[in-house]
């Protein structure tokens, strides 16, 4: 496969990325942002460009080439890769701009996409383009946005949603994102108060047919968005198992020169979290999979992939927590320790959970699917 290449190339990069990343790890924490070397390092790396099409001399990779590097950046640190996740993932913008738009904004290095669909804005028609108004919720990466993305609505109720792209100038960025866990996202709100966007930098959230012909950009833009998020717990969660078998290496439980490693039960939650986030990994991919598959079919086995696919976006994420949790269990108070890097695996993996996208009504739809029954959900 074409993509095979960069994906080897991405992941020899985030591995070299470790020391930097390392040296500054407390300051992600501190200043609730990626400091400006290592978002530097990583657009340098090309990570922020993962779903930029070919013909715009992206990657293009396909969506389970993107699971892989967004796994491996989200097990360096779960901010960087939330980060990664998001902004290359928002890269596919140019599968849905004029050719001309898209080169535009990827010539810069550092391009990178901030978007939020968590609300929705008004765009009002004038000529060339809307003036659009709103203020939109966790917006990932917000300090080092090139393009902002916010979903709008014509105040006419029967047009399509759409996806407005407006400059860093032309928007507000509001210093909110004081959190407990992936605090590094900076993902703040930001807002917008009658900008002007001409209409080549806006187009429908499913556009039909998209600018470039490639399946990713003709995938359901709502299974699209959860896919970007998703993956990210797989790699807190693998990280966290090594960090677990680092600390039970080394560690003994108070009292007791017996080291963790050597303790059954310990030996037991390791093998048991080993396998609980394999399987959530395999049923992510297998769905992602299908999903695929029947893009270009449509009707029932469209329907039925989609929920099925929501269905393990959830079954994923609980399956993180699972494991970390597993783990913090076995290693004990060592889990607590803010000194030791799986206590952030403990916090990020808790954050990014939360997403809508891994939301437990993912159950209830693909339950309903399964029944016959109509979905429910207004962002299914």
């Amino acid at each position: 496969h074409q993509g095979r290449g960069h994906v080897a190339a991405y992941l020899d990069a985030i591995r070299r990325l470790a020391p930097l990343v390392a040296a500054h790890r407390d300051a992600i924490d501190r200043e609730r942002r990626l400091p400006d070397a290592v978002f530097a390092a990583l657009a340098t790396a090309g990570l922020f460009r993962l779903w930029l099409p070919r013909a715009c001399g992206g990657p293009e990779l396909d969506p389970l080439e993107f699971l892989e590097v967004v796994e491996a950046a989200a097990g360096l640190d779960g901010s960087i890769g939330w980060l990664v996740g998001n902004g290359g993932g928002m890269s596919r913008a140019g599968g849905y701009l004029a050719r001309d738009v898209a080169d535009e904004w990827f010539a810069d290095e550092r391009a990178f996409v901030v978007a939020a669909t968590g609300a929705v804005g008004t765009a009002v028609v004038v000529e060339g383009g809307y003036r659009v108004t709103g203020r939109w919720p966790f917006g990932s990466g917000a300090h080092f946005g090139t393009r902002f993305m916010g979903l709008c609505a014509e105040p006419d109720a029967g047009a399509p949603a759409l996806c407005c792209y407006m400059g860093a100038s032309d928007v507000r960025v509001i210093d909110d994102w004081h959190v407990s866990g992936l605090r590094g996202t900076g993902s703040c709100d930001f807002a917008a108060e009658d900008v002007f966007v001409p209409a080549a930098h806006c187009h429908p959230f499913q556009p039909q047919p998209p600018a470039q012909p490639g399946l990713l950009y003709r995938m359901p833009q709502l299974s699209v968005f959860p896919w970007t998020v998703s993956v990210v717990p797989l790699g807190i969660a693998r990280a966290a198992i090594g960090h677990a078998v680092g600390i039970a290496n080394r560690k003994a439980r108070q009292g007791n020169s017996l080291l963790l490693r050597d303790r059954e039960v310990v030996q037991s939650e390791i093998g048991q979290a080993d396998a609980v986030i394999r399987a959530a990994r395999a049923f992510l991919a297998a769905a992602m999979s299908d999903l695929m598959a029947a893009v270009d079919v449509g009707g029932e086995p469209l329907l039925h992939a989609r929920a099925t696919f929501r269905q393990a976006c959830s079954h994923a994420a609980d399956s993180a927590v699972r494991t970390v949790d597993m783990l913090a269990r076995a290693i004990g108070t060592a889990s607590l320790f803010e000194e030791n890097p799986f206590e952030r695996c403990l916090r990020d993996v808790q954050a990014a959970t939360r997403h809508v996208a891994m939301s437990p009504a993912n159950y209830l739809l693909a339950g309903r699917v399964a029944l016959g029954l109509e979905p429910v959900n207004d962002r299914f």
